[in-house]
């Protein structure tokens, strides 16, 4: 082969694409990038006080509904299996509160605007669960649920009024 016919491999990479070079220089400078970003957002006059949220003690209660509501609705299955149908309606509102409360935990924990307009829904869905819950009290995980659905509707009331 002559001179001109022989090809570096990196002249073939180079003629047919981009080469490995390349790829590294560009994801260096993608994540310089990046840091730089980074950096100054978190420099100092860069407001945090918004990246978590504001109504602290209505997550906190919502959040404790929802744990509240899951053993609730286990209880209810142990219920099941050995035959006891009587906790079915029980269970399925603790899921339909779940459900809903675990939406609104999603919006109070971003400071959503529709936190007031959502509140509403998770606010009957709690007073609905917690009637239903009453009415098993004997059973501990349906008394705590009804309890924590209750400290939810406190928590919406003073939180957004």
């Amino acid at each position: 082969m002559s001179e001109k016919e022989t090809i570096t491999e990196e002249q073939q990479l180079a003629k047919d694409g981009i080469s490995r070079r390349d790829v590294l220089l560009g994801m260096s400078a993608a994540a310089s990038l990046v840091y730089a970003g980074s950096t100054s957002a978190a420099s100092k006059g860069h407001d945090h006080s918004k990246h978590s949220t504001q109504l602290t003690d209505l997550m906190d209660a919502v959040n404790a509904c929802t744990d509240k509501g899951r053993r609730c609705i286990s209880h209810c299955m142990v219920s099941f299996t050995e035959g006891d149908t009587e906790l079915a309606e029980c269970a399925s509102k603790a899921q339909e509160m779940m459900s809903i409360c675990g939406g609104f935990a999603y919006l109070v924990a971003s400071n959503s605007s529709y936190n007031k307009e959502y509140s509403k829904i998770c606010e009957k869905v709690c007073v609905d669960c917690a009637k239903e819950c009453e009415k098993h009290d004997e059973h501990k995980e349906c008394k705590a649920c009804a309890q924590a659905c209750n400290d939810v509707i406190d928590a919406i009331k003073l939180s957004l009024g």
